[in-house]
């Protein structure tokens, strides 16, 4: 997956979307004894669908490098890059403090004027109009359930928008 200016950036968070929450996850097998048991949650078949959708993947999450040593080789991706979090500053925290995710502003400057879909379960509408205001319709913010992670319907939502670009 060679990065181009013209396909668009895919921020993909961890916890919630690869991760669900839910009450009775669904444990799909490749767990290590000793490993993180939540890790036993990933569906292995959201690798080749995420892989097949037309963007560049970029790990969006607290999980840092460590998504691409321990969630990756799970999925069959290859290493992705890695979205490393500024250190909190004054505009971060007045952000958070109106409302807006902290993630938001890094991953709007990380992506550098390329269009890009961000998947997350915690995105809200603060978020979204914060970014319209700055990118319009070239960027998709897309919550996704925790309890149940991706589902087709996502899958599906997020291969439409990115095909438009």
């Amino acid at each position: 997956m060679t990065g181009s200016a013209e396909r668009p950036l895919l921020f993909l968070d961890v916890d919630g979307p690869l991760i669900p929450f839910g009450a009775a996850p669904h444990q799909h097998v490749g767990g290590h004894p000793g490993s993180n048991p939540l890790l036993a949650r990933i569906n292995p078949e959201h690798g080749p669908r995420l892989a097949a959708l037309p963007c560049d993947l970029v790990w969006a999450t607290t999980w840092m490098a460590d998504a691409n040593e321990c969630v990756a080789p799970r999925l069959g991706l290859p290493e992705l890059p890695v979205v490393t979090w500024p250190e909190p500053s004054e505009d971060e925290e007045r952000d958070v403090r109106a409302g807006l995710h902290w993630k938001t502003r890094a991953l709007l400057d990380w992506s550098a004027g390329r269009v890009f879909a961000w998947v997350d379960d915690e995105i809200t509408d603060r978020d979204r109009a914060w970014v319209s205001a700055r990118r319009g319709e070239r960027a998709l913010l897309h919550r996704v359930d925790p309890r149940c992670g991706l589902t087709d319907a996502d899958f599906r939502l997020l291969d439409e928008w990115l095909g438009r670009w």
